[in-house]
């Protein structure tokens, strides 16, 4: 039996409301658990005299040395006792080491640089000067201890005119001088360490400010899991969400639903990644540094209104969730890891000196590359020429020139038969890099749409991006009539909606090139050299400027080397005479080309190849090819939004290159193909064979078509399976899951199969 003894600082148990659940929950866990202080400890015989929970009260008891010790009292109550501490941590593994202060973990993560990006700048306030020079330049600004707890001691101060400042602390607010605010300040200084960081505020439909809490935990077998995650929400009138300031919280599901509608659940699973993606960051960190292993963190994080995550303070030691059940969730938790520890001292240290060791080796490979890179600098220096410069000057002077003459707003419009959103997503990513644009919402492509998009453009947008989109012939000259974009982009022209055109794919091409015809005729226009039906585009007449992108053809704009990753794509591109090195956040070569169309647009706009590089690391659009990793390293692919048969196939190669083991197709139907349907049918069919596929299930009127198209030239008929039910779908998919299954789901948003992922992530959640 596993011995816990739970190590706090005060003498009494009873003081300690959560000693009661521990003992409880250590009990039914099959563990011997009592309570202790650091000055109970007998070295001599190896005892210590603690307090064990019987019969509805603590009984003092002479107890042997425990396997692990909870490490739960105050880090500063006890450090009077170092020496018993760190004697006692020589012979006993300890739980729940401390990470530091909120300002420590933020330097370290800094440091490390892979969640760099997440972090709100900050500076200790050393004095009064540097204060005043944050907020000169944020405006709105944090002043809070690097210590604080539970939301105290924080103040908002936004600048106000040229020489006062409102001041919010709690629910209080008040107007002040420079001189009143400086005493302020100096009198929080004197009472300890304060930072300063810009005011990033995430707020609901209803305009109160609102945070997420997401609390995580090492389970019975070491593995981060989330405990719970929830958003905390400010009463009106405060900007502090915290609960102990009076903030209140809500489920997490309904929440997100009622805030971001049809992003609720692609958010739910990006706040699980970023959670768990942290704890196992922070944990390896606390292995190289200080050969710990940590099992507990708390982080608070605000979404933009972008849904780009920024990190407001990471707790090591974080306070129960508001709820009962979830305080029992953490004590189960906490008191199986902790038996974990006990039982597995080897396995931890050998991760430890495996951390030390990968780092180790990573530090040699830095300065073995920065080495080379110096001296490649250096030739490259010795090898300047004056004719070298020259041409970078010339160069320059060209893209001013080029600046100069292309002063209108830029109104882009993008259509196609595939690729629209994600081109405009990654467009509006990388102009937002140095401009205020005006982006389209999600799918919103109608003229409807852009009759209220015309509405909301102003003076303040310095771009505007939108997306067109054509289901029959004279919509996109009504959308042009309604905005008449100066750039356009046509992704390529595929069989969506070819049914509405008697089967004709110049049908389609036709209705495409009324973006063409509605466009100002000197702008400029990308196509997509790749495509075989672009050709029937009506390009004879455009006067302005044609720009190709490609990736098997010569180009204006071609990727090469192109790679899958985790979760994304990277390829290679000569811009403005260097090669340069993409990434993008989303998996497929097909989505390389809806990169490159927005990599032709910026450059073409004067935007630099770095800009370019770290807009591509864009806001995904919903159900694009999410990545969702389940248990038994389970992966499902969520390609749910639209469905024809180019994007299938596309999503079938993501799934044959991305998949460990067996490969799960699950196609639902596609609409639109007119007399062309069952032909397509049959290809789709012939292509799941041909890239060997494991297990083939249709969903949807006609679709066994594509299921009997397999089994005709060749796959085994106890492969395929076809549903009209999606209960029936379902069962099935309980059964036959395996572990280590890569399963694709794509269908168009009308036949729902989002349901099936849903289904999928919930019943082999992690």
């Amino acid at each position: 039996m596993t011995i816990i003894g739970m190590l706090h600082h005060r003498l009494d148990p009873r003081t300690v409301i959560k000693s009661y659940a521990f003992a409880a929950v250590a009990k039914t866990e099959g563990a011997q658990f009592f309570y202790f202080t650091p000055k109970s400890v007998n070295f001599d015989d190896r005892s210590i005299r603690g307090k064990v929970y019987e019969n509805g009260d603590w009984h003092e008891r002479t107890m042997p040395f425990p396997d692990v010790i909870y490490n739960a009292g105050s880090p500063e109550k006890l450090s009077v006792s170092k020496d018993i501490i760190e004697k006692l941590k020589k012979e006993i593994p300890f739980t729940t080491y401390s990470i530091g202060n909120k300002w420590n973990v933020m330097k370290r993560l800094k440091e490390a640089k892979e969640f760099e990006k997440y972090l709100i700048p900050s500076e200790i306030v050393v004095n009064i000067d540097l204060f005043h020079k944050f907020i000169a330049f944020y405006r709105k600004v944090v002043f809070k201890p690097t210590d604080g707890r539970k939301g105290k001691g924080i103040y908002f101060i936004s600048k106000v005119g040229s020489t006062n400042f409102e001041v919010k602390k709690d629910s209080e607010t008040t107007v002040c001088s420079k001189s009143q605010l400086d005493e302020i300040i100096r009198g929080q200084l004197s009472t300890g360490t304060f930072i300063v960081q810009p005011y990033i505020q995430s707020t609901t439909k209803t305009g109160q400010v609102y945070d997420f809490r997401l609390h995580v935990q090492k389970n019975g077998e070491g593995k981060w899991v989330i405990t719970t995650i929830y958003p905390r929400i400010a009463p009106n009138g405060s900007i502090i969400p915290n609960i102990n300031n009076g903030g209140f919280t809500n489920y997490l599901d309904p929440f997100l639903e009622q805030e971001f509608k049809e992003e609720a659940f692609d958010i739910r699973r990006m706040l699980e990644h970023f959670s768990l993606s942290l704890a196992q960051h922070l944990d390896e960190i606390q292995m190289v540094q200080f050969g710990e292993v940590i099992d507990e963190i708390g982080i608070d994080i605000g979404l933009d209104e972008h849904r780009k995550i920024w990190m407001y303070e990471v707790n090591w030691r974080p306070g129960c969730p508001p709820a009962f059940y979830l305080e029992l969730d953490v004590v189960i938790n906490t008191i199986r890891y902790a038996m974990y520890l006990a039982n597995n001292q080897k396995q931890i240290k050998r991760e430890i000196k495996k951390q030390k060791k990968n780092k180790d080796i990573s530090e040699v490979k830095s300065e073995n590359t920065q080495q080379t890179t110096n001296k490649a600098i250096g030739e490259v220096k010795s090898e300047n020429t004056q004719q070298t410069t020259n041409k970078a000057i010339s160069e320059v002077k060209s893209k001013i020139t080029q600046q100069k003459t292309n002063r209108a707003l830029p109104i882009i419009a993008i259509t196609g038969s595939a690729g629209k959103t994600t081109s405009k997503a990654f467009l509006a990513s990388i102009l937002s890099e140095k401009w205020n644009i005006f982006e389209s919402k999600d799918y919103w492509n109608t003229t409807e749409h852009t009759k209220k998009h015309k509405e909301e453009i102003n003076d303040s947008h310095e771009a505007v991006v939108l997306e067109y989109g054509m289901a029959y012939p004279g919509i996109i000259t009504n959308h042009c009539s309604i905005i008449q974009p100066n750039i356009s982009i046509i992704t390529n022209i595929g069989l969506a909606h070819v049914g509405n055109f008697d089967g004709d794919i110049k049908g389609v091409a036709k209705a495409k090139s009324e973006l063409i015809h509605g466009m100002d005729q000197n702008g400029l226009l990308i196509l997509n050299k790749d495509d075989d039906n672009s050709k029937y585009l009506e390009t004879q007449q455009f006067k302005g400027k044609v720009l190709t992108v490609g990736i098997h053809g010569t180009a204006d704009y071609n990727a090469y080397d192109i790679q899958y990753k985790d979760i994304g794509m990277t390829f290679k591109i000569k811009l403005q005479g260097q090669e340069m090195a993409m990434y993008i956040p989303i998996l497929g070569e097909h989505h390389v080309y809806n990169a490159l169309n927005a990599v032709a647009v910026a450059d073409y706009l004067g935007f630099s190849p770095a800009d370019i590089q770290a807009g591509l690391n864009f806001k995904k659009p919903p159900r694009r090819l999410t990545i969702y990793n389940c248990s038994d390293d389970i992966t499902v692919i969520d390609d749910t939004v639209h469905s024809h048969p180019q994007g299938v196939r596309a999503a079938i190669n993501v799934l044959t290159n991305i998949a460990k083991k067996r490969k799960v197709a699950i196609i639902g139907q596609m609409r639109e193909l007119g007399d062309l349907r069952e032909e397509e049918y049959r290809k789709l069919g012939e292509y799941i064979y041909e890239q060997d596929i494991d297990l083939f299930i249709t969903y949807g009127f006609r679709t066994e078509e594509m299921g009997a198209a397999a089994k005709a030239i060749g796959m085994d008929p106890s492969k395929i399976y076809h549903f009209i039910n999606k209960e029936s779908l379902h069962a099935l998919l309980e059964k036959v899951i395996e572990p280590h299954d890569t399963i694709l789901v794509k269908g168009a948003s009308k036949t729902n199969m989002f349901e099936t992922v849903k289904f999928l992530e919930q019943t082999f959640k992690e």
